[in-house]
């Protein structure tokens, strides 16, 4: 007289049912020491980092760097079980600039940034982040809802217009703008800079990225005659990652999306000061792109 178990297995009463089936672990390829190796050069590393010829971590290459590094062979199913229990999945990659450098970036969140910091601090200035961003008539590039299989049509003007703007953000809401027409001259930087100084009330330390203008030797003599008044730092290049104002930049692209198409500069400009000043008004909305983990080391 036996009976079945939940899994319908015939047992004996009175006998303790035991996991049936090979232990967890047994059986795999790979002790655990080359698992947690190989799960942390997947999380840490690129190939190219390892000298491999290739861009992102796939099945082949994976498989691949554990041949070369403890001479295992594993099929593509089993890897892909290895990848799943770790909890590693496919995903689309960030696109990071290729000139970027990891060093320089982690030098700069770990050591220059919380100097600046400290010199902010102690001198009493005020830390800002400055960028600038183009805007068009034609970038109303967003969804909208239509019936399925019917898609929507957007309606908008022939002529392409066009408006530059810069800005720079603090962390604790401030936000100030200027808009320009055509591409960013040193003349056009120092204008800025010029109202951006006027009526500040302590010493600005203005954080801004490599762009030829922001080195300009016009531009650095005036910013060392107002040595007392602003100095200007320079992001790691190719990071705009790193810089808070530009993720205003998206803010901003995306409320222009949702008015109507300008069309004509004047009208393109008008929309995108509205948007501004309402964006300055909107001192938690500026907060919270410090938020951001790119960001949060400035926040």
């Amino acid at each position: 007289g036996g009976r079945l178990d939940a899994a319908g297995a015939l047992c004996e009463d009175g006998l303790a049912l035991g996991q049936r089936g090979r232990p967890p672990g047994t059986c795999r390829t790979l002790t655990p020491a080359q698992e947690k190796a190989v799960q942390k050069a997947i999380a840490d590393k690129t190939p190219d980092q390892l000298k491999m010829d290739f861009a992102l971590w796939t099945r082949p290459v994976i498989a691949q760097y554990i041949v070369e590094r403890y001479g295992i062979k594993l099929p593509v199913r089993t890897l892909g079980n290895y990848l799943k229990r770790w909890g590693f999945t496919p995903q689309r990659p960030k696109k990071v600039a290729y000139e970027q450098q990891p060093g320089a970036v982690r030098a700069w969140i770990d050591h220059s940034y919380p100097e600046i910091a400290r010199r902010a601090k102690a001198e009493n200035a005020e830390i800002l982040w400055g960028d600038e961003t183009g805007v068009s008539n034609q970038d109303h590039a967003g969804r909208g809802f239509a019936p399925k299989g019917k898609t929507p049509v957007a309606r908008g003007v022939a002529k392409r217009v066009t408006t530059s703007m810069i800005s720079a953000i603090g962390n604790r809401g401030d936000a100030r703008f200027m808009i320009y027409k055509g591409g960013l001259k040193s003349a056009t930087f120092i204008k800025f800079l010029t109202r951006l100084i006027k009526g500040a009330r302590r010493k600005i330390f203005l954080i801004v990225d490599n762009l030829r203008v922001h080195k300009a030797k016009v531009v650095l003599a005036w910013v060392a005659e107002r040595a007392e008044r602003i100095e200007l730092f320079h992001l790691p290049s190719y990071s705009p990652e790193l810089n808070p104002d530009e993720y205003l930049n998206n803010t901003v692209k995306s409320k222009m999306r949702n008015l109507k198409v300008a069309s004509t500069q004047d009208e393109l400009r008008a929309q995108l000061t509205k948007v501004m000043k309402s964006t300055q008004r909107k001192r938690e909305l500026i907060r919270n792109l410090f938020k951001h983990p790119k960001v949060a080391y400035a926040a």
